[in-house]
This record gives C-alpha cells, sequence and structure tokens, in this order.
C-alpha cells in the first residue's frame, strides 16, 4: 500500500482500473465453468452492483463533490446538480446513438442507431459503454485526491476501485455466457467479455489527467461521474436484474433488492473505512 500510494495520481488511477479490468476478465471467466447462470443469482449479483454503484456515486463522488465546490467559492448545489444532470444526460445521448443490445434483448431488438454489426460485438458494447464512466470515475477520484482538497482523500479513491472491482464481477459473466449461449467457442466469449473492461483503464488516464491540469472543474467532473454511474443503475442493471427469465423464482424481486442493499451497504463501509 506504501508503494501505491507513492505513485504519480494518473500511475495510481492506471493501476486501480487495470484491478477493475481484471476483474472483468474474472467475471468472464467463468463461461468456462458454466454455459449459463441462474437467473437469481444473476438477479442477485447485478442488485448487488447497481448498490455499489449508488453508493459509490454519492460516498465517492457527489460528497467531495460539493465539499470541494465549498472550499474554492464554488456555488456547491449548482455545481453537484449541473455535473450530476450533464452527465446522466451524456449517457443517455450515448446510448441512443452508439449501436448495442443487451444480454436479454431477443432476435433482432437492438438499441441506438441501425448498424450490421454482429450481435456479439454490440454485446460488449453494451457493457463498455457502462464502463466509461466507472474508469473516469477512479480517474478523476485519484487527481482530486492528488489536488489536496478537502474532501477528496487517496483512500476514497482506493475504495472506489474496490466497488468498482467488485461490481464488474458480474459484467463480465453478463456478457461472457450469454455470448456462449449464441454459439461462441468458450476462449472467444472470454476475450469478448473481458474486452469490454479495457476501457477502464483508458477512461481513468484522461480523467486523471484532465482534474490534475485543470483543478477548478474537479467538483463537476465527480458530480458528472455520478450522474453518469446512477443512469447506468437506473437504466440498464436494475431493470435487468428485475426483468423475467429462464430459472426465474416468485422471489426474483426480491433477491434484486436485497442485491441492491448489501452492496450499497459494502460499499458505504468500505468507503468510510478507507476514506
Amino acid at each position: 500500500m506504501a508503494a501505491f500510494r507513492e505513485l504519480t495520481p494518473v500511475m495510481q488511477a492506471l493501476v486501480a482500473t487495470l484491478f477493475t479490468w481484471g476483474m472483468t476478465a474474472v467475471g468472464a471467466a467463468f463461461v468456462f465453468f458454466f454455459r449459463r447462470v441462474n437467473k437469481n443469482v444473476l438477479n442477485g449479483m447485478l442488485g448487488f452492483a447497481s448498490g455499489v454503484m449508488i453508493a459509490a456515486s454519492f460516498w465517492s463522488l457527489l460528497q467531495p463533490a460539493i465539499a470541494m465546490a465549498e472550499e474554492i467559492g464554488q456555488i456547491p448545489y449548482l455545481i453537484a446538480a449541473l455535473g450530476f444532470l450533464t452527465g446522466g444526460g451524456f449517457l443517455y445521448l450515448v446510448d441512443h446513438l452508439l449501436p448495442h443490445v443487451h444480454p436479454s434483448m431477443e432476435g433482432g431488438e437492438k438499441h441506438g442507431v441501425k448498424t450490421g454489426l454482429q450481435r456479439s460485438v454490440l454485446l460488449v458494447l453494451a457493457i463498455t459503454l457502462h464502463n466509461i464512466p466507472e474508469g473516469l470515475a477512479v480517474g478523476v477520484a485519484f487527481g482530486a485526491a492528488a489536488a489536496g482538497i478537502e474532501g477528496a482523500e487517496i483512500g476514497g479513491a482506493i475504495a472506489l476501485g474496490l466497488g468498482i472491482g467488485m461490481q464488474n464481477l458480474p459484467e463480465g459473466a453478463a456478457v461472457s455466457i450469454p455470448l456462449r449461449r449464441e454459439g461462441i467457442s468458450r476462449s472467444k466469449a472470454f476475450f469478448l467479455g473481458q474486452l469490454s473492461g479495457v476501457v477502464e483503464p483508458i477512461a481513468a488516464v484522461i480523467g486523471a489527467l484532465a482534474v490534475i491540469q485543470f483543478q477548478r472543474i474537479l467538483p463537476f467532473a465527480l458530480a458528472f461521474a455520478a450522474g453518469a454511474m446512477i443512469y447506468v443503475v437506473a437504466e440498464e442493471l436494475i431493470p435487468e436484474a428485475k426483468r423475467p427469465g429462464e430459472g426465474d423464482s416468485r422471489h426474483r424481486e426480491d433477491i434484486a433488492t436485497i442485491g441492491v442493499m448489501l452492496g450499497f451497504a459494502a460499499m458505504m463501509m468500505l468507503d468510510v473505512a478507507l476514506g
């Protein structure tokens, strides 16, 4: 840990998101052992991921954004609200423009502009879309900690990286296993599943560099990342966790809800303990 703290903020962000990418790969590796994941288990995992992202959005992003904005003389509630809504709006536009599909979509159902890309590529694009704000959030958090502004600490940034890593596990499986069911080989399904996480280190480095160079955008950038993450939770993760499917039980929605509660509690404890 001491050696990690001595790294530059950009390198810290890179190392942290290499870990989150690795967790995506671990989830994708489930394809070597399972042809399908029980829907109730997947519901719980997606619910847990949702809870982690909700807690991270407040404890690791919005709360420091408000404290920083106040310290540097900005209007805290206005900057936080603008950043949050801009982040959600950005993901809304990307979601409706970038062609992609989700594992639960049937047949030719797709999101975004029309395209002739294969369904396997579109599945990977769907999770890649989710991973961009996650990588950005980690990078911005480490950049904020390096700025030495009250409300941003390296412990909180580390907690955010650990939390994102935890919730990447089910996302990796949510790509690779559906690809296997469509007839793709296990090795190719694993490769495509882990590939969805490659954008996180890229986004993290960009986020860290941006906030180090332009410190006054830190509060807005943190709130932006929070808004983007909450959009993913509300638009995709929770609806997916509550969607009917094969292997469901009548407690499907309860399992997803319990997962959200457990994920939120786990991330909150992690962030408070380290931050």
